[in-house]
């Protein structure tokens, strides 16, 4: 038998396939299509394994459908704008272009050297004009629509990364590029994407996912949309006039067990309740607001509190619970204030127990033996309502709703639904990233770039340095502009859009990748959408997957698409291990 001679005769063949387009896709409505697709690559370095794994699998699928007779989609490209094309510009001393657009080659050359069965004539590359455009237009879309804006927020900034991280991004504390760099917590002006607008949409629909995602990401996604259903509860502060604070519970039957109330300590409300207050309790808080604690720490993290001196009025009962600030309370969940319920809450039993405040039973487990003095963590279940006034004896459901139902009529509360899913800030002070396409006028304020000037392209020969200030706001020719509406002296905005931003639509682009009118055509798109079978890592399901959904009900509500989800079917790979580390480019195994 002769022997297998790969680099000869596997090079043969793939010659053949070129030269024939064996892999090229054109619609034909007369045939069933399949659509496989691996999440594109980011382009920092060669292929690994985890690359290998993830591609074979998908060039696997495509050909067995292919030899069932399917249509099939399979297309790749280059996921290329991003951190480290910049952190490599600034330390080589290159153009970011340069150094992303030699390891796009070098990865394409790898590609096709492996016979992968892509269709090449629809690469495509984010970091291109041709492409970021409809990043742009996408913006300007919803920024019409008020899904777009910008205010102050306090943001998670990386200090290595010199830039804003979404909330996703700022894992446990930490960055999610550079695993060991505390996140810092700042406020700036930021650009949103109203993500919570649909917040109802996006968890509704996972039912459309269930039997075709794996049950691991829909629950991931379920818990970050996180929707709770409650009261909101308005706390006067005694001896403030007009002054209150309101809480959002989901357990208003435990509001007579209330021992305090805690705030964020960014809350504002803690301005006019400091007025004259000691000047160690100011000091106090200002050391506990440098604290970061993330919600991923929440349970585990140590409870730091300072006492504010001021009392809030249980509307309940009439009791008065001293106001705390503490670093386990976020102000961008819920109203950023909570009711201290010891007996019933296990963080707020710890912090209770350390700073010695009292614990009040106000349910009654089945057995009916909860003694607070023999009480070693908090009793979350529900039972019945004992120490509650008019409301003891009732069961926890029925007290729920009682007690909604009277802090309503009363005045002083409301039933209310909250999700934990918060807006997607998309704003980066860094130059290898889309142009957010609007200009700032001292005459007509904030005014979105017209559509015939798109794309706002990146300026050549940029000073890379790293610094916290947008490499883009010192650029004069970039940031020097004329306003659309009034024609006068005006500047662009610097900021650039977070990468995400690009991954959130690209396999739509696949469908129709030279359109040089629209992101793509809607009736191309049609005929080969939704993905039948996507590829990627469990690590992307609660930001590149959760972003792309949030796309698709978008585009679906612009009249791009007909379909509210863009994937079918979900496999996670698994991640490659080396030594019992994940392998990837950033940790160079």
């Amino acid at each position: 038998m002769p022997e297998y001679e790969p680099q000869t005769i596997e090079a043969k063949w793939q010659k053949l396939w070129d030269e024939q387009g064996a892999f090229r896709a054109v619609v034909d409505p007369a045939r069933p299509k399949y659509y496989v697709l691996e999440m594109l690559p980011y382009p920092s370095g060669t292929l690994h394994m985890g690359h290998m794994r993830n591609y074979t699998i998908g060039d696997s699928i495509a050909r067995f459908k292919r030899m069932q007779g399917f249509n099939v989609l399979h297309p790749i490209g280059w996921d290329s704008f991003g951190l480290p094309a910049e952190n490599a510009a600034i330390k080589h001393g290159i153009p970011p272009r340069d150094w992303t657009n030699t390891n796009i080659q070098e990865l394409k050359r790898a590609c096709r050297r492996f016979g992968f069965s892509y269709d090449w004539d629809r690469e495509i590359s984010t970091c291109e004009p041709e492409y970021y455009r409809w990043n742009q237009w996408f913006f300007l879309r919803m920024f019409e629509r008020g899904l777009a804006y910008r205010k102050p927020s306090r943001v998670n900034w990386c200090p290595k990364c010199q830039t804003v991280l979404a909330n996703e991004q700022a894992e446990n504390g930490f960055c999610w590029r550079h695993e060991n760099t505390p996140v810092e917590a700042r406020e700036i002006e930021q650009w949103f994407l109203k993500t919570t607008a649909y917040s109802d949409q996006l968890l509704d629909d996972i039912a459309q996912l269930e039997g075709g995602w794996p049950e691991r990401v829909l629950t991931m996604q379920r818990n970050w949309i996180g929707k709770s259903k409650g009261a909101r509860v308005k706390f006067a502060v005694d001896g403030v006039a007009g002054a209150a604070i309101e809480v959002f519970t989901t357990r208003i039957d435990t509001i007579c067990g209330a021992t305090a109330i805690i705030v964020a300590p960014e809350h504002p409300v803690l301005g006019p309740l400091l007025v004259g207050a000691e000047k160690g309790t100011v000091e106090q808080l200002n050391r506990l607001r440098q604290q970061s604690v993330r919600e991923a720490d929440l349970a585990t993290a140590e409870k730091e509190g300072v006492f504010t001196g001021r009392f809030a009025v249980n509307p309940f009962n009439g009791e008065k619970l001293p106001i705390w600030a503490a670093n386990f309370v976020l102000l961008g969940y819920g109203t950023g204030a909570v009711m201290c319920v010891p007996a019933h809450d296990q963080r707020d039993f710890e912090f209770c127990r350390k700073y010695e405040l009292p614990i009040r039973v106000v349910v009654q487990n089945a057995e009916n033996n909860l003694d607070v003095e023999e009480m070693g963590q908090a009793y979350t279940d529900y039972g019945r309502s004992v120490n509650s006034g008019a409301y003891s004896g009732l069961a926890s459901a029925e007290a729920i709703d009682k007690m909604t139902a009277d802090a309503v009529a009363r005045g002083f509360g409301e039933g209310r639904t909250i999700f934990r899913l918060k807006d997607w800030g998309i704003s980066r002070q860094r130059f290898w990233g889309t142009p957010i396409p609007i200009i700032h006028c001292g005459a007509c304020g904030v005014v979105a770039v017209p559509d015939e000037q798109l794309p706002v392209v990146l300026p050549k020969n940029v000073e890379l340095t790293g610094m916290g200030e947008s490499p883009l706001a010192r650029v004069a020719e970039f940031v020097n502009s004329q306003c659309p509406k009034c024609g006068k002296p005006a500047r662009r905005e610097t900021d650039t859009m977070d990468t995400f931003m690009d991954s959130s639509w690209y396999f739509y682009r696949y469908a129709d990748p030279r359109n040089s009118q629209a992101p793509f055509d809607p009736k191309v798109v049609g005929y080969w959408f939704q993905i039948d079978q996507y590829i990627g890592g469990i690590v992307h399901a609660i930001l590149h997957l959760m972003y792309s959904r949030f796309f698709c009900k978008v585009m679906r509500d612009l009249g791009l698409v007909t379909h509210d989800e863009p994937v079918k079917r979900l496999f996670c790979q698994g991640t490659v291990l080396k030594g019992g580390t994940a392998m990837s480019k950033s940790s160079g195994n």
